[in-house]
């Protein structure tokens, strides 16, 4: 959800995964999700020879300076761990509410946007692996006439592609001003997925033919967690809970579906800025969400089901490949779209796995070795109507640049 930014080195570059605009929920096409065009340049730079050279710093003092600028940039608070092997450490700066000032805890919740995407792309997959369906059948096969209006049709577009976002399908909640945010001024009002459907059909003319070219767009993601209700009479959340969350133990982590608001130890969520002050969003309708980007997580629990999901404990090996089958988000030739996961370069010119997720309240990455033993992830608690902040390119830069020195 209003996901996709570019970070802007200090040279004036720019850089994969921060500063973006709010034009579209959850994410826009706008600005690729991590990264459109970049100078790739080496993160790290070779030490010089004499007794005077500086210690370079550690992945974790790299997230936590980030952390910090973050902060002094105007966000509420930022966590963030970096993961190498069974070794985790944990970095946190600024406060998880303004109105208490408790400091931002790396072990608290948030609303995770559309990190939720990798759970509903993976249960799309077991059930291709039990042989219930195929990702090469038709939305309109399991899903007729809810794709059937304004020239589209559900009948020319695969669950693949709604997968990998080549459906051409627009998106449904355009504008942080506009839908998104009238969305969820109404915490409890219904939002069937098929409405989300609706209001994208009506919108405007498909972005491209079927497969021909990649486009977020949440709608997708909507559709997705459609086909797994028609297929197995369960919603997405249900299924994702019993095929992801309790066998992994994700304890932290939950699909809500109807109840708007946190529970336990989480940060709470800004938007910024309404009107002339910052508003507290924590509450939030997340049938607006969906499996789009409805659940709510933990930096361990994100953790935990990113390395499970890159190392085969979830998905058989034709489903692994199928995951990480990527169409190119760019001419770049630096980012692409698998099955809920980007594949990127870094600027120091590792490839790392991963998404990012956004929603009102909240941002979220995560980066990944395709192995699972190197890890960086971050969360922030506030989300800016007016686009991307200095703060954002702060905390991306130093999420890669902190992958980049594992």
């Amino acid at each position: 959800m209003f996901d996709g930014f570019k970070a802007t080195a200090a040279n004036g570059a720019e850089r994969p995964g921060a500063a973006g605009t709010a034009d579209r929920p959850l994410r826009s096409p706008r600005h690729r999700r991590w990264l459109l065009t970049v100078a790739v340049t080496a993160c790290l730079v070779p030490a010089g020879v004499g007794p005077a050279t500086a210690a370079a710093p550690t992945p974790a003092a790299l997230l936590q300076a980030g952390a910090e600028r973050g902060v002094a940039d105007g966000y509420p608070g930022v966590i963030g761990l970096v993961r190498q092997a069974d070794t985790a450490q944990y970095v946190h700066a600024g406060v998880g509410d303004l109105s208490t000032k408790v400091p931002a805890d790396p072990k608290a919740k948030f609303r995770i946007g559309s990190n939720t995407k990798a759970f509903t792309a993976a249960v799309l997959l077991q059930l291709e692996a039990e042989g219930r369906l195929s990702l090469d059948d038709t939305v309109a096969r399991w899903l007729p006439g809810a794709v059937n209006a304004n020239g589209f049709d559900g009948s020319r577009i695969t669950v693949r592609e709604l997968l990998n976002h080549t459906s051409g399908l627009p998106e449904y909640a355009n504008g942080a001003f506009g839908t998104q945010y009238a969305l969820n001024t109404q915490p409890n009002q219904p939002w069937p997925p098929q409405s989300l459907v609706d209001l994208a059909l009506s919108k405007r003319a498909p972005v491209s033919a079927p497969g021909r070219q990649w486009s977020y767009a949440n709608t997708n993601y909507v559709l997705a967690g459609m086909v797994i209700k028609a297929v197995t009479g369960n919603e997405a959340a249900t299924e994702i809970q019993r095929r992801i969350i309790e066998p992994l133990g994700l304890h932290d982590t939950s699909f809500p579906t109807a109840d708007p608001a946190l529970y336990g130890n989480f940060l709470h969520g800004y938007l910024h800025p309404v009107v002339f002050y910052t508003q507290d969003v924590t509450v939030s309708n997340v049938q607006t969400y969906g499996s789009a980007g409805a659940m709510v997580s933990t930096l361990d629990d994100l953790s935990a089901f990113s390395r499970a999901l890159l190392t085969g404990q979830l998905l058989a090996p034709a489903q692994m490949a199928e995951l990480k089958s990527t169409v190119p988000m760019d001419s770049s030739g630096t980012s692409a779209y698998g099955l809920g996961v980007e594949h990127l370069q870094l600027p120091c010119g590792q490839w790392a796995w991963g998404h990012n997720g956004a929603v009102l309240g909240y941002l979220s990455n995560w980066l990944s070795s395709e192995d699972g033993t190197k890890q960086v992830l971050y969360a922030n608690n506030e989300f800016h109507l007016m686009g991307g902040t200095q703060g954002q390119r702060d905390t991306v830069n130093s999420a890669f640049d902190a992958f980049c020195a594992l």
